[in-house]
């Protein structure tokens, strides 16, 4: 998905150190942001944000839906860059046709993953089909290290088997959890995983103590490590921690989505549709995009133009930090 926000804004992000003491789950809520025109479909982005820019390499959430696409018109992102990142799509209903410059033609559909790799450079369009009628769903971008961030495109799809723990359904697109474990390739330790949670239902899942992770609440109210986190929340739970434990507070389903990772400790600048390490990057990739370079090659079979870069903003890019943490 791209950002399609007119004045994104700038930002260089960088992982947590250790100092002032916080408390032990931060509840961070989310800003709504629009996809563009009058009918336009609304997002709920919770990353990056001023109180924490990164979750493990996770550096962007953006939770939609329910969404009738009857009111909204749906889902119609033209065809965008991508560089220095992987873009995940995860859909709890409907369906999305992915378009990209590797010549990837593939559908999201609810509990099947697709992984984008951007590295130097990719597009993609991104469409909800005509058979969808409720779109609701996660996009989230992965950070590359420096090493692989500007690796070959690549495109991943998988479709993971749900295991059962306690009172928990569980679904593992990314890393490892409760036994399970994806093929899919990343460049740095990451987990992704669905979770369903059954009404007042406890469920302590063993975890890697050298990630952060990050709970983001689809439906419900999950307590999360004694924390209670409401629908379109996330909750962020700093490395340390070999178990963690959740528990559905309502006489409904609850859904979530767990993130974590090993903290990211490289400097990044993120500015649009693009990762890079600084500003100089951004200007160059947002100059082959205008300019229709192939570094980002050309998406075939979309019916429309492709979206246009903003224009930079006419600023120094400052240092945007995590806060600190004992």
């Amino acid at each position: 998905m791209s950002n399609v926000e007119r004045d994104p804004t700038e930002l260089r992000c960088g992982a947590s150190d250790h100092g002032e003491r916080l408390p032990v789950v931060d509840v961070l809520s989310a800003r709504d942001v629009p996809l563009g025109g009058p009918r336009a479909m609304t997002v709920r982005r919770t990353l990056p944000q001023r109180a924490r820019t990164l979750i493990g390499a996770w550096c962007f959430a953006d939770h939609y839906g329910p969404d009738d696409v009857a009111d909204t018109g749906g889902m119609d992102v033209a065809p965008h860059p991508h560089t220095g990142l992987q873009t995940v799509s995860w859909l709890f209903s409907g369906e999305i046709e992915h378009r990209d410059s590797l010549g990837s033609h593939a559908f999201v559909r609810p509990g099947e993953l697709n992984l984008m790799t951007g590295g130097y450079g990719i597009s993609h369009s991104e469409v909800s089909t005509t058979r969808t009628t409720i779109l609701h769903g996660v996009q989230l971008w992965v950070a590359l290290p420096e090493e692989h961030r500007h690796t070959a495109r690549d495109f991943q799809h998988y479709v993971p088997s749900p295991v059962r723990v306690d009172g928990a359904e569980i679904s593992v697109f990314l890393g490892s959890l409760a036994g399970d474990i994806s093929p899919v390739r990343t460049f740095m330790p990451l987990l992704g995983a669905e979770l369903v949670l059954e009404p007042h239902s406890t469920t302590t899942l063993a975890i890697d103590p050298d990630f952060e992770h990050g709970l983001l609440v689809d439906q419900g109210d999950v307590r999360m490590a004694g924390t209670l986190v409401h629908a379109a929340e996330l909750g962020y739970l700093g490395t340390g921690n070999g178990t963690l434990t959740l528990t559905n507070e309502t006489d409904t389903v609850a859904r979530a989505v767990l993130l974590g990772g090993t903290p990211f400790d490289e400097q990044i600048v993120m500015w649009w549709n693009f990762i890079g390490r600084s500003h100089e990057d951004i200007v160059e990739a947002r100059e082959a995009w205008q300019n229709a370079s192939e570094r980002f090659g050309k998406v075939d079979g979309y019916d429309g133009d492709r979206l246009p870069a903003p224009a930079l903003p006419n600023a120094t890019i400052a240092p945007r930090k995590n806060p600190t943490r004992h």
